[in-house]
């Protein structure tokens, strides 16, 4: 099981299980929606939170291959070059 589907898992059955928590407390009707809404407000904040930090991951992955890549292609260029030249200094 991955990393991903297992904190999925988890973030899923904590807000189920505070859902169920609530709504089975011997409270008023009022107070449990109160928590109820306080509680999908921090499970949203938690989402966004995890969203954002993926979202950096994936973006300083991708700007961390693109300088590999551009690293990559520079090396070429200058190795064609160096062999351009060598080829031409044997001709001459």
């Amino acid at each position: 099981m991955s990393s991903k589907k297992l904190i999925s898992g988890l973030l899923i059955g904590a807000a189920a299980g505070a859902v169920l928590g609530i709504l089975f407390a011997p409270d008023k009707g009022t107070e449990t929606r109160k928590k109820i809404s306080k509680k999908s407000t921090d499970f949203a904040d938690n989402l966004k939170e995890k969203f954002n930090d993926f979202v950096d991951s994936v973006s300083d992955n991708f700007s961390y291959a693109k300088e590999e890549a551009t690293e990559l292609y520079e090396n070429g260029r200058q190795k064609v070059s160096n062999v351009k030249a060598e080829v031409t200094k044997s001709l001459s």
